[in-house]
């Protein structure tokens, strides 16, 4: 059984930027126990922030969420700034074999990636593994699955398991017929519970932005985490879900 999580952490700060959570977080993702975990908005340093905030960690963001429980990890930076950047990371309980970022930003002024990684999971074949996040206009969001899908093709073979999660930011479901037609995938909670799950706003979710895409692997299980203190953390509500090979 392999259990994972997507999740938009927000860079570490609740909604509206008011309070530095990235401690609580720790602790509800040390909860939630996933063997692999796809984050967005993953602050890899901030200068700015780590001189002012007093609890900020002494590790790196990345580091002090992974310390002592997923002791595999990947990061690829989206944004950088003078004062830092941030991007997707992949935690895993589970070694690498390989890994890669990839630019798929069709805009100077949009910076975006996926993070492709391949992790060796036991008694099974070797996982395929993409975190995205995607932009938020339409234009955008096309041109980047266009760059997906060619990824896919030319570095997945179609009878390996694959896994792509994040934050989609695609509220209208355009992404479907490129993921179901041209990739094969599905998305786990159309297949369990006949439609995504709403994700945006964590307070009140009504948007589905968050998805977990894969093919290869048998869904066991899904859920959008809600309930307390998931809904006083990020502005996003992760997603969790199990499958076996």
């Amino acid at each position: 059984m392999l259990r994972i999580l997507t999740y938009n952490i927000h860079k570490g700060f609740n909604v509206g930027n008011r309070r530095f959570v990235l401690h609580q977080i720790r602790d509800a993702l040390i909860a939630a126990d996933a063997d692999v975990m796809f984050l967005q908005e993953m602050q890899g340093e901030h200068l700015r922030h780590q001189r002012k905030i007093a609890d900020w960690p002494d590790l790196s963001p990345l580091e002090f969420l992974a310390e002592n429980i997923w002791p595999f990890q990947a990061y690829g930076k989206n944004a950088v700034y003078k004062i830092g950047h941030h991007g997707n990371a992949i935690l895993s309980k589970h070694p690498f074999e390989r890994w890669e970022n990839i630019n798929v930003s069709p805009f100077p002024w949009a910076s975006r990636s996926l993070l492709h990684g391949v992790i060796r999971v036991p008694q099974s074949q070797d996982l395929h593994i993409v975190c995205i996040h995607f932009g938020l206009s339409g234009k955008e969001r096309r041109l980047q699955i266009r760059k997906l899908c060619a990824r896919i093709d030319s570095h997945v073979p179609h009878d390996a398991p694959l896994i792509i999660a994040g934050d989609f930011n695609d509220w209208l479901g355009q992404a479907e017929r490129f993921f179901h037609e041209h990739l094969g995938l599905q998305e786990i909670f159309r297949v369990t519970h006949g439609c995504y799950a709403n994700s945006f706003p964590s307070w009140l979710p009504f948007l589905p932005m968050d998805r977990i895409y894969y093919r290869g692997l048998n869904p066991v299980s899904c859920k959008r985490l809600t309930d307390a203190p998931w809904h006083r953390l990020s502005d996003h509500s992760p997603l969790i879900a199990s499958f076996s090979s």
